[in-house]
């Protein structure tokens, strides 16, 4: 990956579905990189969001970026295959919903795509530690998940911190994301505290000028 860190993942979910090609467009314009989307099955989650089929909508659109797949679904393992087949570059698969999750991780990687794994706020750093060799990214939720629009939650950023000593002491080379709550006035501290990837649905798509937003973002983490 030739990205420049930390990177902005603007979240799809909080994008008008109505004109999806036209809000990915103006966010790439602005200098996106990647394109995170995120997956609610309303089981696991409360909420339901999308499948493949929008998945591979947005990668065909987005075709320099990075695509970011966040399952926040039961059984993840049953559809490893559908997004990497709709273009996923990445996929998370929570460590709340996985009974072998090792096992999920090694189906993605198996594929073809790069692994990770996500925690919510409730969620201990230790819980997963016995797989932290094994992925390339560690998403710390810092919302409870299923819905956009939450609030940061501020034990987060000692998390993130936590997470970053753990990655230096381990010797390993995982990137660290953050889900939920990243705005303009919080994206610096939030990278400060050791995010590389950093996620922003609403921050980003509900601007007037959702190219304008995306600079401004980027503008802000550019001496980081």
């Amino acid at each position: 990956m030739n990205f420049s860190l930390p990177v902005l993942a603007p979240s799809i979910l909080a994008a008008d579905f109505a004109n999806l090609e036209q809000d990915i467009t103006s966010a790439l314009e602005g200098g996106a990189e990647w394109i995170h989307c995120d997956i609610m099955d309303g089981h696991f989650v409360p909420n339901i969001s999308f499948g493949p089929a929008v998945v591979k909508k947005a990668a065909a659109v987005a075709d320099e970026a990075f695509i970011d797949v966040h399952l926040m679904i039961e059984h993840p393992e049953k559809y490893i295959s559908d997004f990497i087949n709709a273009g996923a570059d990445l996929i998370s698969v929570h460590y709340e919903a996985c009974v072998h999750l090792h096992r999920t991780l090694t189906q993605i990687k198996q594929q073809g795509a790069m692994c990770g794994v996500v925690i919510n706020p409730a969620t201990s750093l230790s819980s997963i530690d016995p797989i932290l060799e094994e992925v390339d990214l560690v998403l710390l939720m810092s919302v409870n998940p299923g819905f956009g629009g939450q609030s940061f939650i501020e034990k987060t950023y000692e998390r993130l911190q936590k997470l970053s000593e753990i990655r230096d002491e381990k010797g390993l080379g995982f990137l660290i994301q953050v889900d939920g709550g990243v705005n303009l006035k919080n994206i610096r501290k939030v990278a400060g505290a050791g995010a590389d990837v950093l996620v922003a649905g609403s921050s980003v798509f509900s601007a007037k000028d959702i190219t304008a937003r995306v600079q401004e973002i980027r503008e802000k983490l550019s001496d980081l």
